[in-house]
């Protein structure tokens, strides 16, 4: 079973070019369950909008504001999709402030619900932010990838701080339970920081994507193909 759950050791790392990178590299569908930061009328297929929420389903999504969908950002899961053309199943939850997301459901009114796993398989999850993100206020992100079970990827940069970032993250992650599965690195190449990750966390270095520039489908599945060893992730 090809199942991992990919957080970070902070925002903006380049953790979803990653997940987006794995989905490809492994041939796998997709899944954010909770996104915020995007309004519901920035979604503009059909298949985008999660259903209201109804009984029996985990599906939220809050008051919509008046927005131009011209000019909201792009969701990670329409990211994903534009950059492998993979398979996103819905998101569970979309919230329109781009906050935590025990923040962003307080401001829309909302409560998270349960977070089911779907069935598929292979699968790339994507988290919210970092290892203690507060999905709710008594949840975090760690205490959640702990209760699915399945292997984290903690994605991490290369340069300046990555070392006790890092290891901070791999140590939140295993006092909560969760099953590291391996660190990797985005960014320019730094050997030393990557090898001294491996050896103190005692964690395996799956590898390192550099920063594409430009960032197409096909410079992502390139990178992926030479940065990482499909067997890794078996």
């Amino acid at each position: 079973m090809a199942r991992f759950v990919i957080t970070g050791t902070g925002t903006d790392i380049g953790k979803t070019v990653f997940a987006a990178g794995l989905t490809g590299l492994l041939g796998a569908r997709y899944w954010k369950p909770v996104q915020t930061g995007i309004p519901v009328s920035a979604m503009r297929k059909p298949s985008d909008v999660p259903a209201p929420f109804v009984q029996g389903s985990c599906t939220v999504h809050a008051n919509d504001p008046a927005a131009d969908p011209a000019s909201a950002p792009e969701s990670d899961s329409a990211f994903v999709r534009r950059m492998t053309g993979a398979e996103t199943l819905p998101e569970a939850v979309v919230l329109p402030d781009p906050l935590s997301p025990h923040r962003a459901a307080e401001l829309a009114g909302r409560a998270i619900p349960d977070l089911p796993l779907p069935e598929a398989d292979p699968l790339v999850i994507e988290g919210a932010g970092g290892v203690l993100v507060p999905i709710t206020r008594e949840l975090l992100s760690a205490e959640l990838f702990a209760r699915w079970g399945l292997p984290v990827i903690l994605v991490a940069t290369t340069g300046l701080g990555t070392i006790s970032h890092t290891l901070t993250a791999l140590e939140s992650l295993r006092a909560r339970g969760c099953r590291v599965h391996g660190v990797a690195f985005v960014g320019d190449d730094n050997p030393d920081n990557i090898a001294t990750i491996g050896q103190v966390g005692q964690v395996r270095v799956l590898g390192r994507l550099p920063r594409l520039d430009p960032l197409t489908p096909e410079s992502l599945a390139a990178a992926m193909r030479a940065g990482f060893d499909p067997q890794d992730f078996a």
